[in-house]
């Protein structure tokens, strides 16, 4: 667990903390740090995503159908229970909705994947699997279907200042999949899903601009929080628990109920409990919505974090005895 906090939580905080004190003494302002994420979400973030799911194959996804079925039907579930809970909870527009969704409703599994499961778990290919499985649902479908909400409500608040004619049902989606953040993971999985079989020559074009993903989205994010007034209300502390608490237990009650591997199970329950979604926070900055809040929902869960991973492996560990 030092391991853990030190390589993969630690040096997020620290990041952090520069862009914070860049912003506040003046280095870099808020509107620059929307620049930064431009560059993360339409190159580097795209990078990054196509390259860590095209490495994947059709056998791996049909290796354990279990894990693929348990994580893509529960992870989108509790994608849409964050949404629905702060639009109809907390009577947040659409758009907030969408953005609470892609923030507490996803883990930040291509940002802290390997950097916390391989320490606990090693380097096998099941660890690699699991956060193949997790990605692919994660950016192939969460990120389209957040930004088609997202580009809805944007939508949905023009018709309404414009006369309220209804805008079109699909002209969200259409906008979502124009984006390279959207598009990028799902060319990605049909790629995987026709056998290609990547070249490892290409690997330097792609992983030079995806590099950059992390350290300039972290850093981004403390420049924003330099420029907002960092808030803990009820609403930062629900999408915590939404995160931090009930996606990983929805993930232990379903995998328990169908007899999940057990590996792959606490994999799974790790993966479920890691902290929100950094991508939600650079769309949050990108379209300038609900940018305090989802900062201060990150900061918060990131720093919770450290104690729920032990604690949700010892408490896999026990459910696991008792249904065994």
């Amino acid at each position: 667990m030092l391991h853990i906090i030190l390589y993969a939580i630690v040096p997020i905080f620290v990041i952090m903390a520069l862009g914070y004190y860049s912003g506040k003494s003046g280095a870099f302002s808020g509107n620059e740090a929307r620049v930064f994420n431009k560059l993360v979400l339409n190159y580097a973030l795209p990078a990054a995503l196509f390259v860590s799911i095209i490495k994947a194959n059709r056998a791996m996804l049909a290796v354990d159908i279990k894990l693929t079925i348990v994580s893509f039907v529960v992870l989108m579930a509790c994608f849409f229970l964050v949404y629905f809970v702060f639009k109809y909870l907390y009577k947040d527009t659409t758009s907030e909705a969408a953005i609470s969704a892609l923030i507490s409703g996803s883990p930040t599994i291509g940002f802290l994947g390997f950097a916390v499961l391989q320490p606990i778990f090693g380097t096998s290919a099941a660890v690699g699997l699991v956060i193949a499985i997790v990605a692919i649902e994660v950016n192939a479908l969460g990120i389209p279907i957040g930004l088609s909400l997202l580009n809805a409500g944007d939508a949905a608040k023009a018709a309404a200042e414009n006369g309220g004619k209804k805008p079109s049902a699909w002209k969200p989606v259409l906008q979502a999949l124009e984006q390279p953040v959207a598009w990028a993971p799902i060319l990605a999985v049909i790629l995987v899903l026709c056998g290609l079989k990547w070249p490892t020559w290409l690997d330097p074009s792609f992983t030079l601009i995806a590099g950059a993903n992390a350290s300039v989205a972290v850093f981004a994010a403390g420049i924003t929080l330099s420029s907002v007034k960092i808030t803990f209300n009820s609403q930062v502390f629900m999408g915590s628990f939404l995160k931090l608490v009930i996606m990983p237990l929805a993930i232990l009650a379903v995998g328990l109920m169908v007899h999940m591997d057990p590996l792959n199970l606490k994999m799974l329950v790790v993966c479920a409990a890691l902290p929100p979604a950094f991508s939600g926070i650079i769309i949050a900055s990108r379209y300038n919505c609900y940018v305090a809040t989802g900062t201060s929902s990150l900061a918060l869960s990131t720093l919770l974090f450290m104690g729920a991973c032990p604690l949700w492996i010892w408490l896999t560990d026990v459910a696991l005895k008792m249904f065994a």
